[in-house]
C-alpha cells in the first residue's frame, strides 16, 4: 500500500482528505492525501486532527479498566453503585461490564443537548429516565451511545474529575498523547479536518459535550497509532487480556464475532483481531489491531457517506499487503420470492424507520431518521442515505451489496411461530411495524 493507492481510493470515493497509519514489524508507516476542508484547504498530514467518533469508546473502556486495576471499579458491580442518581423507566440493574459490551438493554441514545458545562454528563444521565429499553439486561447486544456516556459518568463519580480531565490524567498524559483532544479550544489552535457530506461542509463540526465518552475525541493518526501500539503492549497494569475476552456474541455482524470490553472481536482469514470504527458528522475512523502479529492499521477520512467504504478498503489492503490476510464479504443467496416476501415490510425504533422493499428481482433497504426527530433536533442531522440493495444469507442473515454501506451485515429475528418480528442493523434493533 502506498500513496498512489490512497489517492486512487480517495478519488473513487470522492474523499477530500484522508490519513492512514500502519504499524508492522516494529515500524510505523504514514500515508496522507488531500485537504482538511474544501472551503479552507490545508494539506492533510499525520498530525492533522480528525474526529474519531465511536473509536473514543475504546478510550472510555480503557479508562474504566485503569480504575479496575486501581481497585476503584469492579466490572461486575452494578452501575448504580457508582451512579446512584441513575433512574430508568423499569428501575433495572445492570453491571459495568454490560455497559461496555452493549448488553445493558439501553437503546441507542437521546438527542438532547445538555450543554457544554461540567455538568453535561450529569444532566445527560437525568435524560436517561426517558430512554427506551430494547431488551432485558444481559439478553443480547444492542449498540448504545448513551450506555458509553453513562460509563463516562462512572469515571466522573469515581475520580471526582470531569470525564475529560480524568481520561487525560489516566491515559493521555501518561502515554504522551499530546495531539488527542476533547476541547474545541485546543483543537482550533491546530490543523484539523472538517466533515463533509456529498461535497458540502458538514455542520456542526461536533455535537454536544455529553457525547464525549461515546464519540468526542479528535486525534491525529500518529496519536491514534500510538494508542494502538499501547494496546499491543503489556498494558502498564491494565488487563488487556480481559478486554479481549468474548463477553457477548454477535450474530450476522460485520462489526465482529463478539464483543469484549470496549472492543469488537473478529476472526479474519484465521487471524484474531480487535477493532472499532467511528463516525461523526462527515468524518469517519477505523482502527484494527492484530495482537498476535504485532500489527495495527488506522484510517480516517472526512467525507460522508463514503468515508466508511474508503476506510474499509484501506484496512483490507493493509491486511493483505502486510500480513497476507484477505477479508471478503459473503456472497448472497440467489433471489427467492418467498423468502423475500417474509422479510419485506416496515421496521422501526425510537429514532429511525426502515423499509425493506421487494422489487420482484431483489431486496432494497432504506433507513430514514424519523421526521419528528429531525424536527426536534437542536442541531442539523446528517442527510438520509439513498436506499441500499441487499441480499439474503443463510440463517436469516443478510448483507448490503452496494453503496456506502456495502458489506454491512445483519439478521432477522423470528417469534415462536416463525414470523419475522425484527431486524438488526449495525447492532441496533428495529421492530416490525404491522
Amino acid at each position: 500500500m502506498d500513496n498512489d493507492f490512497i489517492a486512487r481510493t480517495a478519488a473513487r470515493f470522492a474523499i477530500p482528505g484522508a490519513a492512514v497509519a500502519v504499524f508492522h514489524e516494529g515500524r510505523e508507516h504514514y500515508l496522507s492525501h488531500g485537504v482538511t476542508s474544501v472551503e479552507n484547504p490545508l494539506p492533510v498530514n499525520e498530525d492533522t486532527l480528525f474526529l474519531l467518533g465511536s473509536v473514543t469508546k475504546t478510550y472510555t473502556a480503557t479508562a474504566i479498566m485503569r480504575l479496575v486495576a486501581q481497585e476503584r471499579v469492579s466490572l461486575d458491580a452494578p452501575v448504580h453503585e457508582y451512579v446512584p442518581e441513575l433512574r430508568l423507566v423499569d428501575g433495572r440493574s445492570f453491571t459495568v461490564r454490560q455497559l461496555l459490551n452493549h448488553t445493558s438493554g439501553l437503546d441507542w441514545g437521546t438527542l438532547v443537548d445538555t450543554g457544554e458545562g461540567d455538568d453535561a454528563l450529569a444532566r445527560h444521565v437525568g435524560e436517561l429516565a426517558t430512554l427506551k429499553l430494547v431488551g432485558a439486561a444481559g439478553e443480547r447486544p444492542s449498540y448504545s451511545q448513551s450506555g458509553f456516556n453513562l460509563a463516562g459518568r462512572i469515571i466522573e463519580n469515581v475520580t471526582g474529575q470531569t470525564y475529560e480531565q480524568a481520561v487525560t490524567s489516566l491515559l493521555l498524559e501518561p502515554l504522551g498523547l499530546g495531539n488527542t483532544h476533547f476541547d474545541r479550544d485546543a483543537v482550533m489552535t491546530r490543523r484539523f479536518a472538517v466533515g463533509h457530506e456529498k461535497g458540502e461542509i458538514a455542520r456542526p463540526w461536533r455535537h454536544w459535550r455529553a457525547g464525549n465518552p461515546g464519540g468526542g475525541i479528535a486525534a491525529s493518526v500518529a496519536d491514534l497509532l500510538a494508542w494502538a501500539r499501547f494496546h499491543l503492549s503489556d498494558g502498564d497494569g491494565i488487563d488487556f487480556t480481559e478486554m479481549r475476552k468474548p463477553t457477548a456474541s454477535l450474530r450476522g455482524s460485520n462489526l465482529g464475532d463478539a464483543i469484549g470490553v470496549g472492543w469488537f472481536l473478529r476472526e479474519i482469514d484465521g487471524v484474531r483481531t480487535i477493532g472499532h470504527g467511528g463516525s461523526s458528522n462527515g468524518q469517519f475512523a477505523e482502527l484494527l489491531i492484530v495482537p498476535e502479529r504485532g500489527f495495527a492499521v488506522v484510517s480516517v477520512a472526512n467525507q460522508g457517506p463514503d468515508g466508511i467504504p474508503f476506510n474499509q478498503a484501506v484496512v483490507r489492503r493493509a491486511l493483505e499487503d502486510h500480513l497476507g490476510v484477505v477479508d471478503r464479504d459473503p456472497e448472497p443467496l440467489p433471489y427467492n420470492a418467498s423468502k423475500a416476501a417474509e422479510v419485506a415490510g416496515g421496521y422501526g425504533n425510537d429514532s429511525m424507520v426502515m423499509t425493506i422493499d421487494d422489487t420482484g428481482s431483489g431486496l432494497v433497504l432504506e433507513v430514514l431518521i424519523r421526521p419528528e426527530i429531525r424536527a426536534s433536533a437542536e442541531v442539523e442531522l446528517p442527510a438520509d442515505h439513498a436506499p441500499f440493495p441487499m441480499g439474503l444469507l443463510p440463517r436469516d442473515e443478510y448483507v448490503i451489496t452496494d453503496g456506502a454501506f456495502a458489506g454491512q451485515r445483519g439478521f432477522f429475528s423470528r417469534n415462536a411461530s416463525g414470523e419475522v418480528t425484527g431486524v438488526d442493523l449495525a447492532g441496533r434493533t428495529f421492530g416490525r411495524v404491522r
